[in-house]
């Protein structure tokens, strides 16, 4: 596992030199650069966590060098900003521009170390508030006193210790992710990033890219393998991944290095892999879908996460858990669920999992009334939700192609109507879609859909 990565940018060999022996007696790995030129070097080389920028060099000066990198996929991680000469005007537009702080010269070591210090800890907290926004409830611990679930545990406790790579497999919404999370929060790596890459709902054609990243000039998007570097990168849903992607991603594996596209220089692989699908992965290798030698590599120790229909006697437990979230997060109104109900979902089969149940805590809470959640009206928002009729698409799209295509063909017809609904504004698309800004527009540019046109 990898330290903290930092890069020192500064035209003054002293400072460099004596920042460089600070910080490193601190723990952190240190890289450092003259002037603007080695400083996109060294961001093609390896991603950092961490910049220290001087404004004035000789090249290229640190504002400008802040601005392209602002300008191409933002910011790659948080700057300092640091000078000897500054304005406030110049501290104004380096703040307007993403910078997290700004250092007068000459630098207190006591303060550098600390900014250093806080900066990290501001960017591993936003890093979890996205992913709080992006779902509903995030568990950090998995939830269940059942015999199952307790063995569960403990066996990925165990496995956490060893730093090997991790196939999981289980059923749409039960809780894969979730244990995957939890591995990560047990192992060495659990200071440094969890990155979850969704390979189902990243269009094929841009697979590659979202997995090792790209270069173009003196631009770098950095991909999952580097955003997770030190940490732990789950693979979710793996087995829908591109046959032409598999192949890059074995040879990746092989070498212990990628090449980013449109990249001539190879990336080293830092990170903790873990797979998850809820496909048979051997029925996939067999059908010719899924290399046999890539799940050879990833299969190194399976985990089988049960459907809740086989942990039933959690069910309680959790209804309790997702009844005081969202009474907390969401102000909903606190009910209890009858014992009826209780023993009526308890024999319900649960097609949608953990996932199914937490759905139907909010809709109770939102549409429900009085203290208690009675069995009928369990039984009838269950009944409710199974008899929904699915949108009917005949005309839109065809049915009669490989899943992949039938994938990218909805997105498209589903982001289009979204687009037209809204007249083009992104934030509102954003928030019916439950999508980050940033994520859509990659998606938006990866299908093609151009947004301008909507305005």
């Amino acid at each position: 596992m990898s330290a903290a990565y930092i890069l020192v940018v500064d035209d003054e060999p002293d400072i460099r030199a004596l920042v460089q022996e600070i910080l490193e007696d601190e723990g952190y790995a240190v890289a450092t650069a003259e002037n603007g030129a080695t400083a996109r070097r060294a961001l093609r080389e390896r991603r950092p966590d961490l910049i220290l920028l001087d404004i004035w060099m000789p090249d290229l000066d640190g504002i400008s060098l802040l601005k392209e990198w602002a300008e191409d996929d933002g910011l790659p991680c948080p700057v300092i900003m640091m000078s000897g000469h500054g304005t406030v005007e110049t501290a104004v537009e380096a703040t307007r521009l993403g910078a997290y702080d700004f250092l007068e010269k000459p630098l207190s070591m006591a303060k550098l170390l600390l900014t250093t210090e806080r900066a990290l800890e501001a960017d591993k907290l936003a890093r979890e508030n996205i992913g709080l926004k992006r779902r509903t409830a995030l568990v950090h611990e998995p939830i269940g006193r059942s015999p199952a679930m307790q063995r569960l545990r403990e066996q990925v406790k165990r496995i956490a210790q060893h730093d090997t790579w991790v196939l999981i497999n289980g059923e749409a919404g039960s809780g894969r992710e979730t244990f995957a999370r939890y591995l990560h929060s047990q192992s060495a790596r659990r200071e440094r990033p969890f990155i979850d890459l969704g390979v189902s709902g990243i269009a094929r054609v841009n697979a590659a890219r979202e997995l090792f990243g790209s270069e173009q000039e003196s631009h770098v998007h950095y991909g999952g393998l580097e955003q997770a570097a030190g940490g732990t990168l789950l693979l979710d849903e793996v087995g829908d991944m591109d046959l032409s992607v598999q192949a890059q991603l074995l040879g990746a594996l092989d070498t212990g290095s990628f090449l980013r596209v449109g990249g001539t220089e190879p990336v080293i692989i830092d990170v903790r892999l873990i797979a998850a699908t809820q496909h048979n992965l051997e029925e996939e290798v067999r059908a010719g879908r899924f290399r046999e030698d890539l799940f050879y590599h990833l299969n190194v120790v399976p985990l089988q996460v049960p459907p809740l229909r086989d942990h039933n006697e959690d069910i309680p437990e959790l209804l309790n858990y997702y009844v005081d979230y969202f009474a907390t997060h969401e102000k909903l109104p606190y009910r209890r669920f009858s014992v009826g109900a209780q023993n009526y979902m308890r024999n319900y089969a649960w097609p949608g999992n953990i996932r199914e149940l937490k759905n139907l805590v909010q809709r109770v809470l939102i549409l429900g009334a009085g203290d208690e959640v009675s069995q009928d009206e369990v039984e009838s928002t269950l009944g409710a939700a199974r008899s929904t009729p699915a949108p009917n698409l005949e005309g839109l799209m065809s049915f009669d192609q490989p899943l992949r295509e039938a994938r990218e063909q909805f997105e498209k017809t589903y982001l289009e109507y979204q687009l037209e609904k809204h007249g083009g504004n992104v934030s509102k698309m954003a928030k019916e879609a439950g999508m980050e800004r940033t994520h859509l527009y990659r998606k938006l540019r990866s299908l093609g859909i151009e947004i301008k046109e909507r305005r």
